[in-house]
């Protein structure tokens, strides 16, 4: 279950799917918030300025235009940082594109406290939580690059608002060669029969380091990848919780709201287990290098290592 080494950041193959997808499918048609060297929508700029259009510092707008668009046939993504878009923008994300339930894809970068030295007012801790309230929004976090690139082609052929977590920096590759994504259909590297760590985005090469250390110390610990936060694959959740002891949550967000709280939310009240949720504990980012604020905010493979051995010895 180790991770096959140093891969890209999600934002990158982002860029890179969505100019493959350009290639192929001349409705769709890209939009930015004046962050597309960030965002790597510049990508798609360069190749179909005719079909990219920057609204500047204006997020609402962002999604009018993309709501728009949709409504003419075309196929739009929104992109700006996760921060920008799910909270300046929210409004018009539950208005217009969730009670219209139109085919807008809002692909958001910088999410999570890797954003690092930009700190907290650029932090996004609480946009799947934002996300996931909304009636008919899909919520999708991948947690790397092989992944990210299917789940642009998967939304791009399903019809209804996506929203689609990505990171900033560069992320284990962690998915097999022959993975296939499917909307609402979680990844099973393995069940174990002590525990099972249940992640989401870049905790999911955590949860496998720490399942390797666990597994070393004789605790049988399997690992779930629950990259489509909504909906929860609840036939997976089940199978893991049956098998095992306990479950962990793992998510670069806060425990309020995210993959934690979904997953508790369903066990809660079809199969009550013992559930720890590792994320950050309602607390705010703040500034510094990104591996460091992941020790800090005990999102590690160290800290889901302790946490599990906590609980069961």
């Amino acid at each position: 279950m180790e991770g096959k080494g140093q891969g890209i950041a999600t934002r990158d193959a982002y860029g890179e799917a969505l100019l493959e997808l350009g290639k192929k499918r001349a409705e769709v048609v890209v939009l930015d918030a004046d962050l597309s060297g960030s965002t790597k929508t510049g990508k798609f700029a360069k190749a179909f300025p005719e079909r990219f259009y920057n609204l500047g510092v204006s997020e609402q707008d962002l999604i009018g235009t993309a709501s728009g668009l949709s409504l003419t046939g075309k196929l739009p993504f929104a992109s700006t940082f996760a921060v920008f878009e799910t909270g300046r923008a929210w409004e018009q994300i539950r208005q217009t594109v969730c009670y219209s339930n139109l085919n807008v894809k809002l692909v958001a970068t910088h999410s999570g406290i890797t954003v690092g030295e930009d700190g907290a007012s650029h932090q996004a801790i609480e946009d799947v939580a934002l996300m996931r309230v909304l009636p008919n929004m899909t919520v999708i976090v991948p947690s790397d690059g092989n992944e990210t690139r299917q789940v642009v082609n998967v939304i791009s052929d399903y019809r209804g608002p996506v929203y689609v977590r990505l990171g900033r920096t560069k992320v284990l590759d962690v998915m097999p060669d022959d993975y296939e994504f499917k909307i609402g259909k979680a990844y099973i590297f393995n069940i174990g029969k002590d525990a099972n760590i249940v992640a989401m985005g870049i905790m999911v090469s955590m949860a496998i380091e720490a399942a390797r250390v666990l597994k070393r110390d004789g605790i049988d610990t399997g690992v779930v990848n629950m990259s489509t936060v909504k909906p929860l694959d609840t036939k997976t959740l089940l199978k893991a919780s049956r098998a095992c002891k306990l479950i962990v949550t793992a998510e670069e967000h806060s425990i309020i709201g995210g993959l934690g709280g979904a997953v508790s939310e369903f066990l809660s009240e079809n199969y009550p287990v013992k559930i720890r949720r590792i994320g950050l504990m309602d607390d705010f980012g703040c500034s510094g290098p990104p591996e460091e604020l992941l020790k800090f905010y005990g999102l590690t493979p160290e800290n889901i290592v302790k946490t599990i051995k906590e609980v069961l010895t």
